[in-house]
């Protein structure tokens, strides 16, 4: 079946609902939702179920405009406070760890294909444009999997894995296109190379920055009657800052990444809101990009680079990202040998070389589709050993770090009004306050809700406390619901600034 404007809404209707299905299942069994939605795509596709989709020019757009959501959104959940002590050791790994991962990984591919030329046909410099293809770790397989399991991990590791990753792409992104140069006209200048590499992480960065804050100003200014246009215009953003950024020759993933992060850092009108929509618009972004890039693979064509995508994955998992990592983190005294290790196991390929894949066939570069065809059995192959993994290996490494308090009250307020906390009561607190007026709450403090038995309701001065309850307080500042902890004798609480 060809995809037509008559019937491509009853497509895409039935394809997002069998996803969403397949990702609930497979999360049940521990299995990447990622890794399924390209299995949908390849079962829909013309081996399977006939659908006719084999456009790389149009995959490559869809990418294109899916990462810049994927990673804006990804650096707007990003804390500075949490990436703050571990920047400089997620840029060595998203800028040094990438060229090692290219250059290890392309001389091994180059070695294989000497010692078994039947199996690969690619020149030295298709070696190292397949290696720098698939040098990135994926954003959105990252991101999805780290949030998705709610791992709590220990050496902040999770905010240095998903800065890493949501920054590694401008690198990989340079290193193909310059390769892609490489292979079409045989001679490029070094100079012209680096030259490039640094105007495009210098404007990226730069341009990220200053639209991040820009967007922020204007949302913040701009006073529309209807709340939510203010999602829709920062969509508006998002498209803008990777388009023009990229128009003047800066890297439009990186600055997507940057202004993710400074709108996420600073207060905007409607903040929580466009948050939950952009959460929304993340997964529909990614269920589309990898349906998409299963639509576009023959599962045939990949029987016949099974056996060097498997030699190049195992090499990849086992050598050339470890040794990248500890290459990398090897002045970092802090990181432990075991977070290390993980590190390097967290290296997961997923759509961004993928559709990276795609840009040597839309160039014409000999020997493109075996390229394709490999990364992505790299990918589906690292989505089910790595990714499946993930939870597993960070408990055999002893990373996981239960948290102290769980955030039990889904309450959102202003974050310009208001902080909450939360607290469980213990016998001397209890010994002393038998009821909500006992508490002696301080000014701009007060006691919002209390969940007791699973249940939650909304006290009074004469509500009585019981062993067992979890008290939600509210105050004006920080400092208030400081103090009032302090005076109160509470020891173990947890403040949330909405």
């Amino acid at each position: 079946m060809i995809i037509s404007g008559e019937n491509f809404l009853l497509i895409a209707s039935i394809l997002l609902f069998v996803s969403i299905l397949a990702g609930k299942t497979g999360y049940r069994f521990g299995v990447p939702a990622l890794l399924l939605f390209l299995v949908v795509g390849m079962l829909f596709g013309s081996e399977g179920l006939g659908l006719q989709f084999s456009s790389f020019k149009q995959a490559q757009f869809v990418g294109m405009a899916a990462l810049s959501v994927i990673l804006f959104s990804g650096g707007m959940d990003t804390k500075a406070s949490d990436i703050k002590p571990i920047a400089v050791e997620g840029v060595v790994l998203s800028t040094l760890g990438v060229l090692l991962t290219a250059l290890i990984t392309g001389g091994f591919i180059y070695g294989m294909a000497k010692l078994l030329p039947g199996y690969l046909s690619l020149s030295f410099a298709g070696c190292m444009l397949l290696a720098a293809v698939m040098s990135s770790t994926d954003s959105a397989s990252v991101f999805s999997i780290l949030r998705s399991k709610n791992l709590y991990l220990t050496q902040n590791m999770r905010p240095l894995l998903e800065l890493e990753s949501g920054s590694n792409d401008p690198m990989a992104y340079m290193l193909t296109i310059m390769l892609i140069q490489v292979v079409l006209s045989s001679s490029v200048s070094m100079d012209v190379m680096l030259w490039t590499l640094v105007i495009q992480f210098v404007l990226g960065i730069v341009f990220g920055y200053l639209l991040g804050r820009l967007s922020v100003f204007i949302m913040n200014v701009i006073n529309l009657d209807y709340s939510a246009l203010y999602a829709i215009l920062l969509l508006a953003f998002v498209f803008f800052i990777f388009s023009f950024t990229d128009l003047l020759g800066g890297n439009g993933y990186l600055a997507v990444y940057i202004a993710g992060l400074v709108v996420g850092n600073n207060k905007m009108i409607y903040k929580k809101s466009v948050i939950t929509f952009f959460d929304g618009l993340t997964w529909l972004f990614q269920i589309i990009m990898f349906l998409i890039l299963g639509l576009l693979v023959n599962p045939s064509e990949l029987l016949k680079v099974w056996a060097p995508a498997i030699g190049i994955s195992v090499f990849m998992i086992v050598a050339a990202r470890p040794i990248s990592v500890f290459l990398c983190l090897w002045p970092f005294k802090k990181m432990t040998r075991k977070g290390k290790c993980f590190i390097s196991w967290v290296g997961l390929r997923g759509a961004v070389p993928i559709i990276f894949a795609t840009y040597p066939f839309v160039a014409g570069v000999p020997h493109s589709r075996e390229i394709f065809n490999i990364v992505f059995f790299i990918t589906i192959i690292s989505l089910v050993v790595q990714g499946t993994t993930v939870p597993y290996s960070a408990r055999l490494l002893g990373l996981i770090s239960e948290p102290e308090h769980t955030k039990d009250f889904a309450v959102e307020m202003p974050e310009d009004i208001a902080v909450t906390a939360e607290f469980k009561p213990d016998e001397a607190f209890l010994g002393e306050h038998k009821t909500v007026g006992d508490m002696d709450l301080t000014d701009g403090v007060m006691v919002m809700m209390i969940k007791r038995g699973g249940k939650f309701f909304i006290p009074n001065v004469k509500t009585a406390l019981e062993n067992g309850d979890k008290l939600l307080l509210i105050g004006s500042k920080e400092e208030d619901l400081q103090d009032f902890c302090t005076k109160a004798g509470i020891e173990k609480y947890a403040i949330y600034n909405s």
